[in-house]
């Protein structure tokens, strides 16, 4: 519980780095672009957003991710318009980014266990809790809250409407979640391993 909020006050000191600063602008200048080439099946939205979001929370921990994916969603509400401005989304997103933070934080891990795959090494623990964050994302963040949300908002008016996008989002989630997860295992390891050999900053426990 100790290292639990201890996590919370290094990632506060994070935001106190300039590197942080720039590095988090970057990826959510990223995280815009990946969302401009959403596609938009109605029930549900398909698009690798959160590889930015989870990259953020992975380097800079729970504070600096709840405040990256609020800032998500501001920023891709001004610039891509659709609709009025539902603060539920912006909470939503807040929840992501501080889940990858709270789950991922490259400062929380304990040692390592490594396989190589082609000549390509990864860290076992490190994929461990990338993947647990992304599975608990969809589960709690898409399926059930982002949900909620659009019931709440009069987009699912009626009973049926509901259960058809809670199937729907389901199907979606199981399809896409292997590919979502093969991404993380080939992005996020090679962006900290980048972050690391640019800022010389080993990893850390706290």
């Amino acid at each position: 519980m100790k290292r639990f909020f201890a996590a919370f006050r290094s990632s506060a000191k994070e935001l106190t780095d300039i590197r942080c600063i720039l590095v988090t602008g970057l990826l959510i200048a990223v995280s815009m672009v990946i969302e401009s080439q959403t596609i938009n099946l109605g029930f549900a939205k398909i698009n690798f957003a959160f590889l930015a979001i989870a990259a953020i929370g992975m380097l800079y921990g729970p504070v600096v991710g709840l405040a990256a994916g609020g800032l998500c969603d501001i920023i891709g509400f001004v610039a891509f318009p659709d609709g009025g401005f539902l603060p539920l989304y912006t909470l939503l997103g807040m929840a992501q980014g501080l889940l990858y933070g709270t789950v991922a934080y490259r400062k929380l891990q304990c040692g390592s266990r490594t396989i190589t795959v082609k000549g390509k090494r990864f860290d076992l623990m490190q994929l461990g809790r990338l993947f647990l964050a992304r599975i608990l994302d969809v589960i709690f963040i898409n399926l059930i809250c982002n949900t909620a949300a659009n019931y709440h908002y009069g987009f699912l008016a009626s009973e049926s409407s509901l259960i058809l996008a809670i199937y729907g989002r389901i199907a979606k989630n199981l399809i896409e979640l292997p590919v979502d997860l093969l991404l993380m295992a080939l992005i996020l390891p090679a962006i900290l391993k980048a972050y690391e050999i640019v800022f010389g900053k080993r990893r850390a426990t706290v």
